[in-house]
């Protein structure tokens, strides 16, 4: 893994990673990976099938330029088997936990996931799935929404992503999206708030 300089918004997940450790939760899939085999501190690993992403070489073969937001429509552990099956033929780069903000990586920054149902979108964008449905809002939980802040706002920092809204994006807002996601109860406004706090 090449190494990257730590930038000032990660604090927060650093914070964040002491709490998950301590928690002790063993992910689908975790296998011996640890915290140091993610790409972010407060990430613990639990792969996606090599075949459902296509390897690369980002930000060289491809730069990043937006995050995508999504709502897995399952639970937490459903959509990390999905993303495991190497039949199902889709992925996100991380997962994020509704009850407390776990935040497992499901593939390296540098691949590009088929989370966005578009190539071009794909190729030049992360996708972060937060466990929910889009019409349940009590799963956008206060830890979900400052969890994923931290994230977003750390992955702007390491790939020069304007922390708006313009680059930071719904799943919904994909030329030629089928999905509807994070759809109309997800909070926006204070997302972003979140994000340029981080």
């Amino acid at each position: 893994m090449e190494h990257r300089e730590e930038h000032p918004s990660r604090r927060r997940l650093l914070r964040g990673a002491a709490l998950t450790a301590a928690a002790g939760v063993l992910l689908p899939g975790a296998g011996a990976a640890s915290a140091a085999d993610t790409d972010h501190p407060l990430a613990r690993w639990s792969g996606d099938s090599p075949t459902n992403f296509t390897a690369s070489n980002r930000p060289s073969a491809h730069p990043v330029r937006r995050l995508i937001v999504h709502i897995t429509q399952t639970t937490f552990t459903g959509t990390l088997g999905i993303f495991q099956n190497p039949l199902k033929n889709v992925s996100a780069h991380y997962v994020i936990r509704s009850s407390d903000g776990y935040i497992a990586q499901c593939m390296r920054e540098r691949d590009i996931a088929w989370h966005a149902g578009n190539w071009e979108f794909n190729a030049d964008s992360i996708g972060i799935e937060h466990e929910g449905w889009v019409d349940r809002p009590r799963y956008f939980t206060d830890t979900l929404y400052e969890q994923s802040a931290a994230l977003t706002a750390a992955l702007c920092g390491t790939y020069d992503i304007p922390k708006t809204r313009e680059h930071i994006i719904g799943h919904h807002e994909v030329p030629g999206a089928t999905h509807t996601d994070p759809g109309p109860l997800w909070d926006w406004v204070r997302y972003i708030r979140l994000v340029n706090l981080s």
